[in-house]
């Protein structure tokens, strides 16, 4: 799809890499290097006339996303889940792509994927009681309860790892409400086989 058509179907004007300033382009950059895409994904890119929104959402974005203690597949399938409950099509595939791209960090097993079973056998007990919680959190949120947290210290999340959980259902939100609310569709990049 070309970048015109792309324009023609998002309330917001998605700004291409060519067509950035330096300064988002310089943003750009950072985030195919940290994501480690040959691309720049339309979730930016709808933000690109915008710096500063631009810059501060990436900002939350890499740091609880892509810093801290918790594995980054466990970040991915609490994003999926939430996205998927949620209806945002464009974060539940996309992040659903990010997380069985990342299976055999799970398990050995090539043809397991993540997401076609949150309560696989194979997934660890940690992971579901995560993904639980953390959805929990994101989408009722009043509803979290101290035994909730219990739950999680029980399974072996440090107090600093579960703040991390927490901080993925903040996270998720905002990524639903922009990618929703812009009305961007998913990168052809991420349908690519070879992706």
């Amino acid at each position: 799809m070309s970048a015109i058509a792309i324009e023609q179907l998002t309330r917001f004007r998605t700004v291409s890499y060519e067509e950035a300033t330096p300064e988002v382009k310089a943003i750009y950059e950072e985030t195919m290097q940290s994501l480690q895409l040959p691309f720049v994904l339309n979730w930016f890119k709808c933000q690109g006339g915008n710096e500063t929104l631009l810059r501060g959402n990436w900002a939350k974005l890499r740091s609880t996303l892509l810093e801290g203690q918790v594995p980054n597949v466990l970040k991915q399938l609490i994003i999926y889940n939430v996205s998927k409950e949620r209806g945002c099509d464009y974060c539940a595939h996309a992040h659903g792509i990010f997380a069985d791209s990342m299976s055999r960090m799970i398990s050995d097993d090539e043809n397991f994927r993540a997401t076609e079973d949150l309560n696989s056998p194979i997934l660890p007990q940690s992971y579901k009681v995560a993904i639980r919680v953390a959805t929990k959190a994101a989408l009722r949120t009043a509803t979290v309860t101290d035994r909730d947290f219990d739950e999680l210290q029980q399974e072996g999340f440090s107090e600093d790892e579960i703040q991390e959980l927490m901080a993925q259902s903040d996270l998720v939100n905002m990524l639903n409400t922009i990618a929703t609310v812009s009305g961007i569709k998913l990168d052809n990049e991420l349908l690519e086989p070879e992706f």
